[in-house]
């Protein structure tokens, strides 16, 4: 099993920055892919970024350009370093990772709100 814990969490204007940090534990040789997903009230979940311990990144196209995604594989950490913030990323920001293997995320932390104001 893996445990996820997200952090960083909180509250900001509309155009500042906040970086989100994912700390992962137990079986982490299962982490080869992390990623975050949000889920804003009334919405349904959606996928954000993630990273792979082979260094590749993805991004959905709302957050491209204004987030990075980042992994230290030394301290089973990854972060999510969110620029230019709007008021539309207002959400519970939720960790999850899988092994290669893996079809789909097998492992969710309990989430970070997120609240952006205008």
């Amino acid at each position: 099993q893996v445990q996820l814990v997200e952090s960083g969490g909180g509250l900001v204007q509309a155009g500042g920055s906040l970086r989100l940090s994912c700390a992962a534990s137990g079986r982490t040789d299962s982490t080869y892919a992390m990623a975050y997903f949000r889920q804003a009230p009334g919405k349904e979940r959606e996928f954000v970024a993630a990273g792979t311990r082979s260094g590749g990144t993805t991004y959905s196209d709302s957050v491209k350009g204004r987030f990075t995604v980042s992994r230290d594989d030394a301290k089973n950490i990854m972060y999510l370093q969110m620029y230019s913030l709007r008021p539309d990323d207002t959400a519970i920001y939720y960790c999850a990772a899988k092994s290669l293997s893996m079809r789909e995320f097998a492992y969710w932390g309990q989430g970070t709100q997120v609240t952006v104001s205008s």
